[in-house]
């Protein structure tokens, strides 16, 4: 089987795959995932399901937070991800937060439902050194808290192993990440979540060497053809807006949410716990926590950098930051642009697009 194959499986079959112990499960892409490795951890990320219910979370969170946000909470509370030791929630948009704050509560509330502890990794993201101070104590008390869970105490050297190890995942994958890139593609969109997501779910020396074959692999890989895509907007957990866009004639060659290209795209450099405070304060620009100028900025670059023939922005219902940015980021990129918004959880109106294929 390809590297190909095997992160694609992987990635497809993340829920039912096999965990060492303890795992420790996540929410939102500024979760520090080195110091849960640095613990003897495996850090899991958390992700929704479109196919299913949402009824538990539309009860605790209401129906006007993010539909994927939702999800996940349902999918916690009807014990889909049994299993986990821990859970730990970023505060990277709103719909996190409302998901750490009912977890909180049912665990006071309802302690029949044995849920795991949870905690909140509270990092800020302004540009200011007293911003970096605050995210430094905040990951602190997250290193502890994961020293308590797990009966392990974490030192210097095990964070630095940690932030190296994940550090290399990140640079293999900015490598494999031209393979999309080239003209033509060498990766499809489709494929490149799986790529990237696979890594969400297994351990980082393990991924790293399937990371390192897949870039051995590159020159038998298909080539791609299509409309050349970058998608802005809301993040995808699932594979299903990708698909159905690809399925179109569309190919997307570029995408900035933390389940695609923000995730690896900033390396940590320095083994310390300063540097790692700092890596997610300034990681992004995502569009719940970045002007709309630095967004605007960003995506003509990489619209540039992906050779890309059409800017699309999507966005869920309840997901409102990425329409704000949408007209400057149409004016910077120079190729034409289509606003997707509103859009139910895993699908996507392809109505606008009938004229750029």
């Amino acid at each position: 089987m390809s590297a190909l194959d095997t992160l694609t499986a992987h990635y497809t079959g993340r829920l039912a795959a096999e965990r060492p112990a303890p795992a420790v499960g996540y929410l939102g892409a500024d979760t520090p995932v080195e110091l849960i490795t640095a613990a003897g951890a495996l850090p899991v990320r958390l992700f929704g399901d479109p196919a299913e219910s949402a009824e538990d979370g539309d009860r605790y969170l209401g129906r006007g937070v993010d539909p994927a946000a939702r999800s996940v909470l349902t999918r916690i509370l009807t014990g889909v991800w049994d299993g986990l030791d821990a859970l730990v929630v970023s505060r990277d948009c709103e719909a996190s937060l409302r998901v750490f704050y009912a977890l909180r509560e049912l665990r006071r509330t309802e302690p029949d439902r044995a849920l795991p502890p949870v905690h909140l990794v509270d990092v800020l993201h302004l540009p200011h050194q007293t911003t970096t101070a605050y995210n430094v104590v905040r990951l602190g008390e997250f290193r502890d808290r994961l020293a308590s869970w797990t009966g392990r105490p974490i030192g210097g050297e095990a964070i630095a192993a940690a932030i190296g190890a994940h550090d290399e995942c990140r640079r293999l994958l900015a490598e494999a990440a031209e393979l999309r890139r080239h003209v033509p593609a060498r990766l499809t969109g489709t494929e490149w979540l799986a790529v990237v997501g696979a890594g969400t779910a297994m351990p980082v020396e393990r991924y790293a060497g399937l990371l390192e074959r897949l870039l051995a692999e590159a020159g038998e890989l298909p080539r791609h053809h299509g409309t050349r895509v970058f998608l802005t907007g809301s993040g995808h957990d699932t594979p299903h807006v990708y698909r159905r866009l690809e399925s179109s004639g569309f190919l997307i060659v570029g995408e900035d949410h933390d389940w695609g290209d923000l995730l690896f795209e900033r390396l940590t450099g320095t083994p310390a716990l300063e540097a790692l405070a700092e890596r997610y304060q300034y990681n992004g620009p995502s569009a719940p926590r970045a002007s709309i100028r630095v967004r605007a900025a960003h995506t003509a670059r990489a619209v540039r950098r992906c050779r890309a023939d059409l800017l699309v922005s999507y966005s869920r219902v309840h997901d409102d930051a990425p329409a704000w940015d949408f007209a400057a980021q149409r004016d910077a990129a120079g190729v034409p642009a289509v606003l997707i918004d509103r859009q139910p959880y895993g699908e996507i109106d392809l109505t606008a697009l009938e004229d750029h294929r």
